[in-house]
């Protein structure tokens, strides 16, 4: 198999979810598990490609217009389509009381700092407006500094009703505000689709505990700008490193190794498994997770979800094993979460830095190290061995009531609940 950073370098392209460059990134994984197979003799090992469908859209025009100036733009996909001059309106905080001081919306294009709150979006829906605007970046940024793609709509936004919505620059932005801009003109054509992206799977199964297993998650999908160098092809990297240890040295309990698609587009590929392997998340009493690790200047982190005893377990292990890492009590926002949501214990191995950058044209190979991939790969080995192989496993399945509210918030499920 290749060096940590050999493959980091391979895997560092662009790879969407859904698109057929994610799916040579799916294809190089299995080249480097079929390796490890061969390599230790161990051709019982399960691997297979697991494909799942995901929304898409076709864009055929994207633009906004204003005083004669054609503006750098991006669409919001699945936002529905417009071709129309638009009164513009920006709505400060676009709270309740930016709603009410701005009258009549029906008609007219609202732009906002960012878009993220559902309530936002319901009052968008409930005044009418015809379209929104959101501003990424700062306000010295070019667009390529700013680094502009298409995200899609949520689902739990669109549920609301579909809104044609546009990024464009805070550069842009300030200067529309500052102009005093009082009209645009909005072109956004576009075609809803289903597109196929894939998860990887292999199974190491266990020597006398196989029934009970553990799943160890990194998705090797990214964002369309950038190469997507730390996010996620090191997590990527180190789960392989990890998984050609236990194929030659196969633990007690079984290790479900899953590189997910389509993690950027919202978890997409682990959400996928844990609909189709129904069956198995009875039998699944551990998640590790691998999301951005290997930076040469940077901290450890490991992002806690389960109950106070997983937390009590994490930082005494660290301490036991000499290795410096802060623990982060979360609902990590990466592939773990679906399983979470099952009541499956996860603990997120990670790396955090200020030297780089994710989601931008500056997630590249130059912050990345061999030296604390290794680290960070040697630490994991001895800590999933140490959970695979022991008599019982350190914490029981299980969310405290607090953590379910935060899964409850974080897959926008609180006003479902509310409702009933």
């Amino acid at each position: 198999m290749k060096e940590l950073m050999e493959f980091v370098k391979e895997l560092s392209f662009v790879r969407v979810g859904g698109s057929a460059e994610e799916k040579k990134a799916a294809e190089l994984v299995m080249e480097e598990i079929n390796q490890a197979v061969k390599e230790t003799g161990r051709e019982d090992i399960q691997r297979e490609y697991m494909p799942f469908r995901i929304p898409g859209a076709n864009v055929r025009k994207c633009s906004v217009q204003a005083a004669g100036r054609e503006i750098p733009c991006v669409p919001l996909l699945r936002s529905g389509s417009i071709d129309r001059e638009c009164e513009l309106i920006y709505l400060d905080d676009a709270a309740e009381i930016d709603f009410a001081g701005a009258g009549n919306l029906e008609g007219k294009a609202v732009l906002l700092n960012k878009l993220y709150e559902e309530e936002v979006y319901k009052r968008l829906a409930e005044h009418k407006v015809s379209a929104f605007l959101v501003m990424q970046g700062r306000y010295y940024q070019s667009e390529q500094e700013a680094s502009l793609f298409p995200r899609r709509l949520g689902e739990y936004l669109s549920r609301n009703g579909v809104i044609p919505g546009f990024a464009i620059t805070a550069a842009d932005a300030l200067w529309l505000i500052q102009e005093e801009t009082a009209k645009v003109r909005l072109t956004l054509e576009q075609e809803d689709v289903e597109l196929e992206s894939r998860n990887v799977s292999a199974v190491i199964e266990g020597t006398d505990l196989k029934e009970e297993s553990i799943i160890l998650t990194a998705h090797y999908d990214s964002v369309p700008v950038g190469r997507g160098s730390w996010d996620n092809a090191t997590g990527t990297a180190a789960l392989l490193a990890i998984f050609r240890h236990f194929a030659a040295n196969p633990p007690r309990r079984t290790l479900r190794f899953l590189w997910c698609g389509s993690e950027e587009l919202g978890l997409l590929g682990s959400k996928a498994y844990v609909e189709q392997n129904e069956e198995q998340l009875e039998k699944i009493g551990f998640c590790f997770n691998f999301d951005m690790c290997g930076t040469a200047l940077g901290a450890n982190r490991i992002f806690v979800t389960g109950e106070k005893e997983l937390e009590t377990f994490a930082e005494q292990y660290c301490k036991i094993a000499c290795y410096s890492a802060k623990i982060v009590v979360v609902v990590h926002s990466s592939d773990s979460a679906p399983f979470c949501d099952k009541g499956i214990p996860a603990l997120g191995l990670s790396r955090e830095t200020t030297t780089a950058e994710i989601h931008t044209i500056h997630d590249l190979l130059p912050t990345l190290s061999e030296k604390a991939m290794r680290k960070n790969v040697a630490f994991a080995v001895r800590m999933i061995g140490d959970v695979a192989n022991a008599a019982v496993l350190p914490v029981k399945k299980g969310m405290p009531e607090e953590t379910k509210k935060e899964l409850d918030k974080y897959f926008h499920r609180e006003n479902e609940k509310e409702e009933k």
